[in-house]
């Protein structure tokens, strides 16, 4: 069993329980607001850019959108982080690009949400401007400078590169090492 455990388990009872009181330690109100969110995490006083982004994927793993994660949202929410399924990643993914939520994402959304990205994991090996110009280059496939969802997620499925790029810097099973193990680290 182990450590791994807890990243791997079945959704079982024991593992819904770590789940339940770590959320009610750290939250006790069983409401967990966006400073709250940020606390957990450690990713207060970041810069204007990873503010919004921490918002954004807030306000998606805000299901009923009342401006707070209840425990059921906050599981459905790990859930799809560790046992999703590729596609429905992809539809969360597309969702956080998605900033004004016209259904379509645009050059400005993806470069807004990848630059802020930057400013929390770090730097890839590529600039924001490089990453949106080739995800365009790559899957935009009518070249009106807007994805569609069908675009987006029949693009990164067919190449194998692009899939890794994504998950690798949209990963966000390390928010979730933070919740786990409770500790909190500075960036």
């Amino acid at each position: 069993m182990g450590a791994q455990e807890s990243l791997t388990g079945d959704g079982s009872a024991p593992e819904m329980h770590h789940y339940y009181s770590k959320f009610m330690r750290e939250c006790p109100s069983g409401l967990l607001s966006l400073h709250e969110f940020k606390k957990l995490l450690g990713l207060q006083g970041l810069d204007p850019q990873g503010d919004l982004y921490i918002k954004r994927v807030f306000d998606i793993f805000d299901l009923n959108q009342d401006g707070f994660i209840d425990f059921l949202e906050f599981i459905a929410a790990i859930n799809l982080v560790i046992r999703g399924k590729i596609d429905q990643k992809l539809k969360w993914y597309f969702k956080l690009y998605d900033a004004d939520g016209n259904g379509c994402i645009d050059k400005k959304e993806l470069l807004s949400i990848f630059t802020a990205i930057q400013a929390i994991n770090g730097h890839t090996g590529m600039s924001a401007e490089e990453f949106t110009s080739m995800i365009f280059q790559k899957i935009d496939v009518n070249n009106d400078g807007e994805l569609t969802l069908e675009e987006f997620i029949n693009g990164v499925e067919r190449d194998e590169d692009l899939m890794e790029l994504i998950t690798k810097s949209f990963d966000l099973s390390n928010v979730l090492k933070v919740i786990q193990s409770g500790r909190r680290h500075s960036i």
